[in-house]
């Protein structure tokens, strides 16, 4: 069951997607929150509706798709948290995760640019898959972790990578406007396995990235009871867990974004998330 938010030319809504179809949740009796996305018995009216409501559906091509997680609480972000990611950097493995942060206003649309600031020399890619959390989580354990999770969807973490080495630190570099493309649906928890995902970047047609969440140094469940014991995570947070092998700043010679570029970031179950590049204006 995929969730999208959309807009066709009112305020925006819920949805279930099926193939190229979007089924309208407005008739449902509750609102619909992250929270409720962690509530199987709420799934199950989801589900019933929709089948209910699926000659309702609208084309996909008549509404405009929009961030699962428009305005994130945090959004805290894994670095280096695949083994091929590490390899190809040649750096050790880390004893624990990683852990940077990314501006919630850095949140953009499926389709809408990603904007290059004009400023910024090396801006890059980065497939990764996105965790919702769904309910306040404070120091959870891995067997538990999955409890408070609303569901997943897609992340171009995009970098600027001559800000961030520049700088040594990552903030600036990962927190331009537009630069956290995200969905173009949210699954839940429930419907598949986060740490068996296929995840694949292409930049004009040409696949960049490709590989599999089975390749996570820490898998999800690590990840959220770790960065709770550090920080409380409250509905509508996401964490970013990293990426594959084959970001462009690592290519010989270098592959980068630029405006005029379109570049895809697909997950197995999620979707493909399609943005293109443009230069910023005067």
């Amino acid at each position: 069951m995929q969730f999208v938010r959309y807009t066709t030319r009112g305020s925006p809504a819920w949805g279930i997607r099926r193939n190229e179809g979007i089924i309208p949740l407005a008739g449902l009796r509750e609102e619909i929150t992250y929270q409720q996305l962690t509530d199987s018995g709420f799934l199950r009216v989801v589900k019933d509706a929709a089948d209910a409501a699926a000659g309702q559906a609208i084309p996909v091509s008549k509404a405009n798709l929009l961030a699962p997680v428009p305005r994130p609480g945090k959004i805290i972000c894994v670095g280096l948290n695949y083994y091929d990611h590490a390899e190809e950097q040649d750096e050790e493995i880390p004893e624990q995760p990683l852990l940077f942060g990314k501006s919630g206003t850095a949140v953009t649309n499926p389709g809408d640019p990603i904007i290059h600031p004009a400023e910024l020399d090396e801006v890059d890619f980065e497939v990764e898959l996105g965790v919702v959390i769904g309910q306040t989580a404070k120091d959870v354990s891995t067997a538990d972790a999955r409890d408070y999770i609303a569901g997943y969807t897609a992340i171009n973490d995009v970098s600027g990578r001559d800000a961030q080495f520049d700088d040594g630190q990552f903030f600036r570099g990962k927190s331009y406007d537009t630069f956290a493309p995200m969905g173009p649906t949210l699954v839940p928890d429930d419907r598949l396995d986060p740490d068996d995902l296929d995840v694949v970047c292409r930049l004009n047609g040409k696949t960049m990235q490709s590989s599999n969440t089975e390749e996570f140094i820490f898998g999800v469940e690590e990840v959220v009871s770790y960065i709770s014991g550090i920080t409380t995570l409250r509905p509508g947070d996401v964490i970013s867990t990293g990426t594959p092998g084959g970001v462009g700043i690592f290519r010989d010679p270098p592959e980068l974004l630029e405006p005029g570029d379109s570049v895809d970031v697909e997950i197995e179950d999620i979707g493909t998330l399609t943005n293109p590049v443009v230069a910023e204006r005067d």
